[in-house]
Parts: C-alpha cells; sequence; structure tokens
C-alpha cells in the first residue's frame, strides 16, 4: 500500500539527476497533458498478475527470465525484429523448462526502452561538439538533431504500443504454441552441439505431447482449434510483461537515462485503480484462485507492467526512490558493489514497508571480480532484516570493457562466471537465484547471420570478429546462439540438482564444470 502523503507527483520535491532541458517549457506541458488522457499501455490486472506470479518466484515455485535490448529504437520497431526478439525468448524458456521442470515468469526489456544513457551531456563529433544522444524518446541520433523535442515522447507512446500490439498477438496466434518449438528456427547457429541439443529438447517435448494426447489430457483437435484462433490452452498461450527502465548503468558511466524525463512521462501515465485480483488463464501453472472484489484503490504505473530504478539514481532521499514507493506495480533494484548492506535495508523499508510478497526484485550486477566480495553479505542482511525478495543474477553490466578497436563489449567467460559464482554463493547462503538479467538479441541481418557484439561463447567469437555486425548502440548483447550457451548452462544446472546427474558436454564447454 503506498505510504501517506505520497502523490503521482510528490517526487517533484526530491533531487533527480540528468535532467533533459528542453527549450519550450510549453510545448513539452501539452504534450504531458496529452499522454496523461491517452490510454493505458498495461492494465491492473496484468500488473496484478504478474506479482502474483513473482511471489511464486519468490518461493523458488518459478524462475523469472528478464530479457531483451539495453535500448530500443523507433527504426527497430518491425515485425522481424519483435518476432526474433520473442522467439529468443520463448526458446530460451523452453530450454529452461526442460531442464528445472520450472514455469517460468517472462520480463521482456522491450516496448518503451528508448533511453539511453550517457556520461556527458555534450559528445564531440568531428570538430564540433554537439549535445549527447539520449535516446529516440530525447533526441535524434543524427548530430543535428539533437534539440531535446517533447513530441518524441508521443512517438515512444505509439511505437510502445505497436509493438505491445504485435506481442499480444503473437502470443494469441499460435507462434508460442509448443507444438512447434522448431518454428523458432535455429537454422543460423553455427555450433552444431547446440542444435543436437535444442532439437532433443524438442523431440523429448513432442513424444511428451504424443503420450499426453494419447491418454486424453490433450487432444490434437483442441491445438487445431487453438492455432486457428480458437480457446486457448496451457500449450500454446504464455504470459509475457513488459518492463521500463529508469536507469541503465553500465560499467564507464555514472549516470541515469534522463530520469526527470522519465519521471514526468512516467507520472503521465500513472493512474488510479481499483486493486485488480490476478485474472491468469484457468490452465496456467501459476493460476490462483478468483479475488474478491475490489475493495481499495491504488496508483498504478500503467506504461509497464514491471519497473526498475538502476545502480546510479537509488538515493535514498532521491526522486526515484519518492516515486517507486507510491505505485503497486512489482519494482526492481539493481545492487551494485556501492551499495552498503545498511542502505540495502533502508531501501528495502522505503519501498516495501508492509514486506509484501512479489514486490520487490533485487537484480544484482557486481561484476566477476567483485561478486565474492559483495553478494554474500547482502544476502545474509537481506535474511536478517525479514524482508520478501526474489534474487535476480545480471551478469551483464558489471563485466563491460573495451576492445581494442574502442567497441565496447562483453567477454561471455566473465559473464558465466559470474552466473556460476552467483549460484554458489547463494547455495552457500541457504539462499537461491529465482532468475537471470540478460541483454541479449534475436535480430539477425539481411542475410541470416546473428550480431556480433560479446566475444566468445560456443561460436568463439573473437575481437576482430566484432566489427562484422555490430548494430547495438547502447551496450553489447548476447546474439541468439550466445543466449542459448547460458540457457543451457542454466537449465543444466537444474537438472544437475534435480536429478544429481554429472554435467552435460554443453555445461562443460562454457566453463561451468571449473
Amino acid at each position: 500500500m503506498a505510504a501517506t502523503s505520497w502523490s503521482p507527483s510528490s517526487w517533484k520535491s526530491k533531487q533527480a539527476a540528468q535532467a533533459v532541458n528542453y527549450p519550450d517549457q510549453d510545448h513539452l506541458a501539452r504534450v504531458l497533458s496529452k499522454i496523461e488522457n491517452l490510454p493505458p499501455l498495461v492494465t491492473p490486472s496484468e500488473i496484478e498478475r504478474l506479482r502474483h506470479q513473482l511471489s511464486a518466484v519468490q518461493r523458488n515455485e518459478a524462475f523469472l527470465l528478464h530479457a531483451g535490448d539495453c535500448a530500443e529504437s523507433f527504426d527497430a520497431c518491425t515485425q522481424q525484429n519483435i518476432s526474433a526478439k520473442i522467439g529468443l525468448i520463448l526458446s530460451f524458456s523452453l530450454i529452461l523448462i526442460w531442464g528445472a521442470r520450472l514455469p517460468i515468469v517472462r520480463i521482456g526489456r522491450i516496448a518503451g526502452q528508448y533511453a539511453k544513457p550517457r556520461s556527458s551531456g555534450t559528445e564531440k563529433i568531428g570538430d564540433r561538439e554537439v549535445l549527447s544522444f539520449r535516446g529516440d524518446n530525447v533526441n535524434g541520433l543524427d548530430p543535428n538533431d539533437r534539440t531535446p523535442d517533447p513530441d518524441r515522447l508521443l512517438s515512444a507512446y505509439f511505437h510502445s504500443t505497436a509493438t505491445l500490439n504485435y506481442v499480444r498477438g503473437l502470443l494469441t496466434s499460435g507462434f508460442a504454441s509448443l507444438h512447434h518449438p522448431r518454428d523458432w528456427s535455429l537454422s543460423h547457429v553455427r555450433s552444431p552441439a547446440l542444435r543436437k541439443e535444442f532439437e532433443n529438447i524438442v523431440e523429448g517435448l513432442s513424444d511428451a505431447l504424443d503420450f499426453t494426447r494419447t491418454i486424453g489430457v490433450s487432444s490434437g483437435r483442441e491445438s487445431a482449434n487453438y492455432e486457428k484462433g480458437g480457446g486457448r490452452s496451457v500449450l500454446g498461450e504464455v504470459d509475457f510483461y513488459t518492463r521500463q527502465v529508469f536507469t541503465l548503468s553500465p560499467t564507464g558511466l555514472h549516470n541515469g537515462t534522463c530520469p526527470r524525463l522519465m519521471l514526468n512521462y512516467e507520472q503521465a501515465m500513472t493512474r488510479e485503480f481499483d486493486v485488480a485480483g490476478a485474472s491468469p488463464s484457468p490452465s496456467s501453472p501459476l493460476s490462483s484462485p478468483a479475488s474478491p472484489p475490489p475493495t481499495s484503490t491504488a496508483f498504478y504505473n500503467t506504461s509497464a507492467h514491471f519497473l526498475w530504478v538502476g545502480d546510479r539514481t537509488r538515493q535514498l532521499d532521491g526522486a526515484h526512490v519518492e516515486y517507486f514507493r507510491g505505485i503497486r506495480n512489482p519494482i526492481g533494484i539493481k545492487v551494485g558493489p556501492s551499495l552498503a548492506k545498511e542502505e540495502l535495508i533502508q531501501l528495502l523499508d522505503i519501498v516495501n514497508p508492509d514486506k509484501e510478497s512479489g514486490r520487490v526484485t533485487l537484480i544484482t550486477r557486481y561484476g566477476a571480480g567483485k561478486i565474492e566480495d559483495h553478494l554474500g553479505s547482502h544476502i545474509k542482511a537481506v535474511q536478517q532484516s525479514g524482508h520478501l525478495v526474489i534474487w535476480v543474477c545480471d551478469p551483464m553490466h558489471g563485466n563491460t570493457l573495451t576492445s581494442a578497436s574502442g567497441l565496447k563489449t562483453r567477454n561471455f567467460g566473465t559473464i558465466i562466471s559470474e552466473l556460476t559464482s552467483c549460484l554458489r554463493i547463494h547455495a552457500a547462503c541457504g539462499s537461491c537465484l529465482g532468475g537471470v538479467s540478460l541483454e541479449f538479441t534475436g535480430e539477425l541481418n539481411d542475410e541470416g547471420f546473428s550480431v556480433t557484439e560479446c566475444l566468445g561463447g560456443s561460436m568463439e567469437l573473437s575481437e576482430e570478429q566484432l566489427g562484422l555486425r555490430y548494430q547495438s548502440f547502447c551496450d553489447p548483447r548476447l546474439n541468439f546462439e550466445q543466449s542459448l550457451d547460458v540457457a543451457f548452462l542454466i537449465s543444466n544446472h537444474f537438472k544437475q540438482e534435480r536429478r544429481g546427474e554429472g554435467q552435460s558436454h554443453i555445461y562443460t564447454e562454457l566453463g561451468g564444470g571449473t
């Protein structure tokens, strides 16, 4: 429940870093007024359903996959790109389900990630010093289009709407059906071992579905009806949620993503509703009984289901924490090496004073060289405080480096090192890793090749190959093949826990056995 004296605009009384300077404040006010009257992008019932599912993650009854692009662009809002992203998330999920035998809660970094973090307000392009490019919802990548334009906020709203509409259409028209996972193509994956591992899962899944049809659990007729647009079934539908970033804090950057701008936009998208009960489909493994009629109201941020505050904008007396403490959405908090354990507990006391289940997700991002020094003490402090949280590992942001050619990149081996250390430390502390947060993309170029932005993986991408298809204008992302490498590592970890068996060759090759 929101604390007293809170309102959607009370954040304005607090200090907010990285304000965007709009030359025409009247224009900004008109745009924000229009956004206030536009329909919500997500609904309170969806948000409540996510809270319920995150409670299951917290109880170790489900696993959270939090994944997508570092930052989106308006130009990337295409049928092909969106389908590729969702296809990769579904493929990753299938691998996790097969190994962990747990439902997967999916939160996509999609449909609203149009802000870009910058360490400076200006940058040099040739012999010119211009305002920094801060994402498509602020200004343009062209050096002659750097004046912040409020109309870009409207464009962000409508591009988010188009993306969400297409994602919802995909997920309700058979794209996510477990009856044809081969449609999530791996034809471009170079590693024979990866293709073989995935095919083994598909064959096992096909056998399982044939068996369930034979004993009458799921009929072929039901499946065919669903695929033609008929009734939904657990084999054909998945829940998918979006998230909105208030700040990104990759290594080497020391600021947020236009936090005051984002808060203005988020305030305009914050609406008061009756507290809605979760409404999962009856066939969902994460379903809950019907909720009683609403008895109170709450403020929901309707721009996204899940919002998070970054490592650089989580000040206890800052504008972002003030805003976060009053909305009913589940929230994430980035936890890095600079966060003292006492400050972490103070932060939890502010944003979740009633210690509600499913409310807070802690996304750790220490870096492979620092996780040993910080994660264990953070876990123990939270355990002693009695706060209920979900622990998620972000092995990406603390492991960014610059290649010899000047490209920002990440080494796959270092990513795996932090992830495996995280699993081990949680086990040693009597805790459990509830999810993973990854920056990855399923995008392919016209020739059907994945991006080349992170080093290593089973494809053994070298530094000399980074420039071949480096497409990110923000942070480097794992490509399709490297993403599946991570999926198999996590899946095999859970399979080993379930069965007490040895590690598979994929797990060992990726460094899990070292």
